[in-house]
């Protein structure tokens, strides 16, 4: 099976075979097979928000082409001309590894963290792989933005309508829903920081080509991520340099796409070599693998909660009690003082949560200040890339927990104090405050709600 097809069957919140957003005006079987979902049967003619999002179905032909070449083929088929071709027309490879991925080769490998990024490093330069970096420093980067605009947001509540709640913007699967259904309703309110993943993108094709003398064309630049919606992420237009032709991020693999070419290549973890992974800042980088606070998703939440607390109240915040609601992908976090609530902030996991929170900002009644929003239950480390059992179809809950215990193993840093990205901020954008840090640090989120109208059978 190619990993094309593969990412097309594999999709978050279990996607049903009765989705054909694409060809609306097609008959539906007149016997269709019942669906049972939470115990109940439920019409196959119709399609649930918790069995969809962005299937293939949703995609123009154009952004199918663009998904298609994210392929463990494509990376082949680059590697091959590298071989057989001019030095002059090579590309260098890097590869860029999000924190959540790591885990999935620890338990796979059946070792810790670090040494599962040292193998996995040492796989891929096998392969051809110029340089193998993980994400923290880019999702560093993005919490700091993020913090900084939820201030600046908070400030301005009374006079903007739109500035609060805000929602996080690092799920690309979540954007997708929020720009194609939902609208202006959510797109004014989601923070313009950029994803982990593209500002990765940004440091790779801007800053590290540029230390490298290279043109970033010449640089191939691939992420491995836990998420198929990742791809789609990817080949937004925003993130396309049309003058070079090249693109921040070229191919984004899942966990399982890689596992399964080692597989194919029947690769023995016992014997790959233990390569380190590379600096961003070379030398000057911290080799040491660290995480972010928060329950594994690059806990935005926890990071912009503290930092609100001491920067709006003067409150220091070490410990936060999460208040389970609906369920464990449906809790918020609340900062009292003196019987006053000073902050609200929610993290909502999975679709049917989702389809929760719209309903009630629809009818305002959110009280939330900021909501983490993502489209995967359980967050990131249970991305449908690397998270689903090898029957297909669920999410394998007891590799989740290992990963989880795997990833809660890492040392946790502030961003605030990791001198590579006051370097960064210094070196490569000219100041925190500058118009550079705003344009490689932040986008912009549209309404494509009128353009992509969702079918009659389509009940959200």
């Amino acid at each position: 099976m190619s990993e094309v097809s593969i990412a097309k069957r594999k999709k978050c919140e279990n996607c049903t075979k009765q989705c054909n957003k694409k060809n609306t005006d097609e008959v539906v079987d007149s016997n269709p097979e019942p669906e049972i979902v939470n115990g109940e049967v439920k019409d196959a003619s119709q399609v649930l928000l918790s069995a969809c999002l962005s299937c293939d179905g949703c995609l123009s032909e154009e952004d199918s082409l663009k998904i298609s070449k994210q392929s463990l083929e494509e990376v082949e088929r680059i590697l091959e001309l590298n071989q057989r071709c001019d030095v002059s027309k090579h590309k260098v490879l890097v590869a860029s590894v999000c924190p959540q991925s790591l885990p999935f080769f620890a338990v796979k490998f059946g070792v810790d963290v670090t040494e599962a990024a040292h193998k996995l490093s040492g796989f891929l330069k096998t392969l051809g792989v110029k340089f193998v970096f993980d994400t923290t420093l880019a999702a560093g980067f993005s919490i700091l933005e993020s913090q900084k605009e939820f201030i600046q947001r908070y400030r301005r509540r009374n006079q903007d309508a739109h500035a609060l709640p805000m929602f996080t913007s690092s799920c690309p699967g979540w954007i997708r829903y929020a720009e194609r259904v939902l609208g202006s309703l959510v797109t004014p309110h989601i923070c313009t920081a950029r994803s982990p993943q593209q500002i990765m993108g940004c440091l790779v094709k801007d800053y590290f080509s540029k230390q490298q003398k290279l043109s970033p064309e010449k640089v191939y630049h691939v992420v491995i991520a836990p998420c198929f919606d990742k791809k789609v992420e990817a080949v937004r237009e925003e993130f396309y340099n049309s003058l070079l032709e090249t693109r921040d991020v070229d191919c984004v693999l899942t966990s399982g796409e890689i596992y399964y070419l080692m597989e194919q290549r029947k690769v023995s973890v016992e014997e790959l070599d233990s390569v380190p992974l590379d600096q961003v800042l070379g030398e000057a980088g911290d080799e040491a693998l660290v995480r972010h606070d928060g329950r594994g998703s690059e806990g935005f939440l926890e990071h912009i909660f503290k930092h609100a607390a001491k920067e709006l109240f003067g409150l220091d915040i070490h410990e936060i009690t999460y208040r389970t609601l609906r369920n464990r992908d449906f809790q918020e976090v609340t900062l009292e003082r003196d019987g006053e609530t000073l902050l609200q902030f929610a993290a909502v996991y999975g679709f049917r949560n989702i389809q929760t929170l719209v309903h009630r900002m629809r009818k305002g009644r959110v009280p939330y200040h900021l909501v983490e929003v993502l489209s995967c239950p359980g967050g990131c480390l249970s991305g449908r890339g690397q998270a689903e059992s090898e029957s297909g179809g669920r999410v394998d809950k007891a590799l989740v927990q290992q990963m989880e215990e795997a990833y809660s193993s890492l040392p946790v840093r502030l961003p605030e104090v990791n001198p590579a990205l006051h370097i960064l901020y210094q070196d490569w954008l000219q100041g925190h405050d500058s118009s550079r840090a705003g344009k490689l640090l932040h986008t912009k989120y549209r309404d494509e709600s009128q353009i992509h109208t969702q079918p009659p059978h389509m009940q959200w």
